[in-house]
This record gives C-alpha cells, sequence and structure tokens, in this order.
C-alpha cells in the first residue's frame, strides 16, 4: 500500500508547539533552559502498529561500485539461514569498539585479524593469501583496518596512521605511506581517486596510484575521539562527509573547495557533542538522510545544505531507503517506517518486546540489512533478528555469540555476520 502521511504532525519538529501567553523574555527563558538541560524523550510506543506495510518492489543492483551513496536498498535475498561455515583468523580484541567490513571479491572475501594481517579467503574457506606489512611494533598495537577495493587494487587505511595499496590477486603490496593522525571512517573511491577522515576530522583526498595526498580538508576537532566510525558519500563530483561533533560538510571533488557546510547541533552545549554518535549519511535523489543519538533524524538537501526536513528519532544506524519509505531502527528496539518526503511516521513496532526488560535496557541494534521479505537485524548481544517487513513483527531470534557481532552483509545470495575471530556465512 502507498505510504500516507500521519496527521496533525509538523514534519519538521514534530509536536506541535503550543501557544500560551508568556511575555517574550519568559519565552526566550524557557527556550534556553530546554536547550541546555532538557533531553529529548526518545520513542517508547508502537504507532499503527497492525498496518501492513508492502515496500517497492524493487532490488539493489549487486553489481554497483564502491556504493558511492551508501544507499543499500532491498537485496533480493531470501535465505532460511539453515547451514553455516566459519571463516576463522586470530582474535580482534577491539572489536567491539569498531564496526568492521569485509570485501568481497567474486566469491572471495578479505577480512583481517588481530596483527593486521590481510586474508583473502575463496568460498571453501581456504586462505588464497596472507599479507602483513606492519613492523613488530606495530602488530602489538593490534591495527584495526578499513577496506576499500577498485577493481584489482585494495585500499587500506588503519588506526594505527597507515595506509597503503595491494593487488587483491595476490596479495602483493603496491605502495604505503603514513598519515599524521589514525584514520576513523569509510573509505570511499571515486575516478582515480581515494577519500579517507582521521580522528582529527580531516578529510584527504590521495591518489590511488601512488597514494599521493591530492587534497586536505580539516573541520574543527575534539579533544575527545569518538568511537563512531564517520561515513562519506560522493555524487556528481561532490563528497559529503560528516565528523565527530555533527558537522556534515560538502567539497567539490577535484580542488577540495568548500560548497556548503551545516553544523547540525549548534543548539546542543559543547559538553553533549562530545557524546555524539551519528549514522551513516545516505543519499537518495538528491536529498541526504542521517539520525543521530540526541533524538534527531535529517533530510538535506544535498545541492544547497538546506533542511527538508528534520524528526525526533534517536538511532544511529544506516537507515535504509526504499521506494518511498525510509526504514530505520531506534537505539531502544523499536522498527520506523518513514515517508522520505515529509519526514512523518508511518509505523512504529517494537522489535525488542521479546527481551526480558531488565535486558533490554543493555541491548542496542548494530545494524541491518533487507532482504526480499525479511529484515536482518543483529544486536550488541550477539543476537540476529528476523523481522518481517509486512507486519513489522520479530519473528526469529537467533544467538551468534555472546558479545557483540557486526551488522550482517549480503553478497552472492549469501548472509554474512563478524564476530571477533571468524566470519560466519550462512547458506
Amino acid at each position: 500500500m502507498p505510504l500516507k502521511p500521519m496527521k496533525d504532525q509538523d514534519p519538521l519538529f514534530g509536536e506541535k508547539k503550543k501557544i500560551n501567553n508568556d511575555t517574550k523574555e519568559e519565552i526566550q527563558k524557557k527556550d534556553k533552559i530546554q536547550k541546555l538541560f532538557i533531553s529529548e524523550k526518545p520513542i517508547n510506543d508502537e504507532l499503527n502498529p497492525t498496518l501492513q506495510i508492502n515496500l517497492e518492489n524493487s532490488f539493489i543492483n549487486s553489481k554497483r561500485k564502491n556504493n558511492l551513496d551508501n544507499n543499500a536498498g532491498r537485496h533480493d535475498f531470501d535465505g532460511e539461514l539453515t547451514k553455516k561455515l566459519n571463516y576463522k583468523f586470530s582474535k580482534i580484541s577491539n572489536f567491539y569498539q569498531n564496526e568492521p567490513k569485509p570485501i568481497f571479491f567474486e566469491k572471495d572475501l578479505i577480512f583481517f585479524d588481530k596483527k593486521g594481517s590481510l586474508i583473502r579467503f575463496n568460498e571453501s574457506k581456504e586462505k588464497v593469501w596472507i599479507s602483513n606489512n606492519y613492523t613488530k611494533t606495530e602488530k602489538k598495537s593490534k591495527p584495526f583496518l578499513y577496506l576499500a577495493k577498485n577493481q584489482n587494487i585494495l585500499i587500506v587505511a588503519d588506526s594505527i596512521s597507515k595506509f597503503y595499496a595491494l593487488n587483491i590477486i595476490n596479495g602483493d603490496l603496491i605502495c604505503t605511506k603514513n598519515n599524521s593522525s589514525s584514520f576513523n571512517s569509510e573509505i570511499k573511491i571515486y575516478q582515480d581517486k581515494f577519500f579517507v577522515t582521521d580522528s582529527q576530522n580531516t578529510l584527504h583526498c590521495f591518489s590511488i596510484k601512488d597514494g599521493r595526498e591530492i587534497w586536505s580538508h580539516k573541520t574543527e576537532n575534539t579533544l575527545i575521539k569518538s568511537e563512531k566510525k564517520l561515513s562519506i558519500i560522493i555524487n556528481n563530483n561532490v563528497v559529503y562527509f560528516n565528523n565527530s561533533i555533527g558537522d556534515v560538510t560538502a567539497l567539490d571533488v577535484q580542488k577540495g573547495n568548500l560548497i556548503w557546510q551545516l553544523p547540525t547541533l549548534r543548539n546542543i552545549i559543547y559538553a553533549e557533542s562530545l557524546s555524539l554518535k551519528s549514522s551513516d549519511l545516505v543519499l537518495d535523489k538528491k536529498i541526504i538522510y542521517f539520525s543521530n543519538n540526541k533524538n534527531e533524524f535529517y533530510a538535506l538537501e544535498a545541492n544547497s545544505g538546506i533542511l527538508r526536513w528534520k524528526t525526533k528519532i534517536n538511532s544511529v544506524i544506516r537507515p535504509k531507503i526504499i521506494g518511498n519509505a525510509i526504514i530505520t531502527i531506534t537505539q531502544n528496539g523499536f522498527l520506523i517506517i518513514l515517508d522520505k518526503v515529509s519526514g512523518n511516521i508511518i509505523r512504529i513496532t517494537d522489535i525488542f518486546d521479546k527481551f526480558k526488560e531488565k535486558k533490554r535496557a543493555q541491548i542496542y541494534p548494530v545494524g541491518f540489512v533487507v532482504g526480499a521479505k525479511k529484515i536482518y537485524l543483529t544486536t550488541t548481544n550477539g543476537r540476529l533478528l528476523i523481522i518481517d517487513i509486512k507486519t513489522g513483527k520479530n519473528e526469529k531470534i537467533m544467538k551468534i555469540d555472546g558479545d557483540k557481532i557486526s551488522k550482517p552483509f549480503i553478497n552472492k545470495n549469501k548472509l554474512f555476520i563478524i564476530k571477533d575471530k571468524a566470519i560466519i556465512r550462512f547458506n
């Protein structure tokens, strides 16, 4: 069924403000007090829970290069998750602090272990090659790696300020460089360049050919570093990225010239911005969507940074845009369907309802993918939830591990989940 906006809701501010007879001075005082000391309450109630949603029947193209817009959409996947295979590696000790991502190369996958060794596994979980480009001292630092590929080249940036390129076919090192700061973001490859943000909130543009820095753009920095991986999207020769204090910046791809910048936390005190966690940026038809743990979900016009709408949703995981619908999941376990044009909430469903109340408060969503009929969501307590799209009901909970696991990934009609010492493949 088509999505219909809710009545009596302002798409920018949620509930309409009441008019009273306070003086101008009193209103200003109340506004200041509210901005500084009162936190918005997260969603705790269902809305239209019996409403059935039929999403647009279009699936993501598995051959898309580099997913430059971060719009993961919907996969033509309907696996029963009955068969399981493990790709094993040495345990990553700081796994729970990061957001790991494997690289898929045809039917093979590439990942890393606790000492920074990159491993290419074939479909039968055999190791095709192992490549380690760290000194003995660097290995003790247990580098965490961020990966991206371009045809037969693997780009790596890490948590100890190194970046380098490998030949995907044989694992041979092509070039290696050092940065002044560690990296903490997605890597995006565009034309002959790749883009990555470091812990100083600086976006770097490097040459794929030799690792030469073409340009960089520094944004405001903080002493306290966010553990949340930062996000990058690229469209029509413009690169967009967020930083650890909530600024979203648009730059010209070729020269790094500033196009626009939007500070999203201008009304929040500085101390609160230090605890900020934001979702990935997602681009769909010239609109950028993202949310944060300050109870804000944004829609910005990509060409200008102008706010299209904002609504109150507390989420730090990447939303999915399918047709006219946005799907996201709050920090406290509510599945939300929004209308992407207005920002109005269509349905809210409690998908953590099967967890005991005491344990529920300690459980958070990690990430999800949307299949043909189901949503597959992972949580910080090592569970995989299988949710019916049409009804929003949690149909099954699978125990994958006792601790945090990665978000799910789908490749070649198989579902992958990363643990701290193995990658699990279903079907």
